[in-house]
């Protein structure tokens, strides 16, 4: 089992690595938001253990980001012990609330009740085109019977597409889930990594039929009619 720690304080990380480490657990840390993204989109962790207070952006920023494509379970924890901070978390997609400072044992008695919770099979778990299949659960595509090799930046671009198929997806949101906040004006990462995925996924980059471009607003994944074979 793999777990997420994201924290800014090296001591609590250093803490919580070797307190994890021991009880068998696999430890990612990330010291801010934007690293944190990362970290999911890339590590694909079971349960990610978020503190509220991270230099680039706040807590509440990160889960809603996550959210957005992911249902990783999240467990808050944070100094503010206020109960409007507890039900602002909660109620932006945090799975449980726990205050600093915590009990080990408390705290993976959370961990476990998380993991247990969690709903391990993807609401869409295929996604078929014309030209090639994106597997959300398997995180793969395949095209003419081969595996597709793509970036962990390309896969989570792909993914939210895919995930709202037929649907408008803005350029704000992709780059606020995928890059961070701080992100939200560089429209330019998006043509770049799109350009490559076409290149990858299209029968024709340059008339592209499934990943479209709504100038000035954003992009659409379209399915078109399922994949043959």
């Amino acid at each position: 089992m793999r777990i997420l720690v994201v924290d800014d304080d090296t001591q609590i990380i250093r803490a919580m690595r070797i307190n994890l480490r021991a009880r068998g657990y696999e430890v990612d840390t990330a010291a801010d938001g934007a690293a944190a993204l990362r970290a999911v989109a890339e590590r694909h962790p079971d349960v990610v253990l978020l503190d509220l207070g991270l230099p680039d952006m706040e807590g509440g920023e990160v889960i809603e980001a996550l959210r957005g494509w992911t249902s990783v379970p999240i467990i808050v924890l944070s100094a503010r012990h206020s109960a409007s901070e507890k039900v602002r978390s909660l109620d932006q997609g945090a799975d449980d609330y726990v205050t600093k400072p915590f009990g080990m044992d408390e705290l993976l008695a959370r961990i476990r009740a998380a993991q247990r919770r969690s709903v391990p099979v993807e609401e869409a778990p295929v996604v078929a085109t014309e030209s090639f299949t994106v597997d959300l659960g398997a995180k793969r595509v395949v095209r003419d019977g081969e595996e597709v090799r793509l970036t962990p930046t390309e896969w989570h671009i792909l993914e939210i597409l895919a995930r709202n198929a037929g649907r408008l997806v803005s350029q704000r949101r992709l780059l606020h889930d995928v890059w961070g906040p701080v992100y939200q004006s560089e429209t330019n990462y998006l043509r770049v990594y799109m350009a490559q995925l076409r290149r990858k996924l299209e029968p024709d980059p340059a008339h592209p039929v499934h990943l479209i471009t709504e100038a000035g607003m954003g992009y659409r994944f379209e399915k078109g009619p399922p994949a043959k074979g």
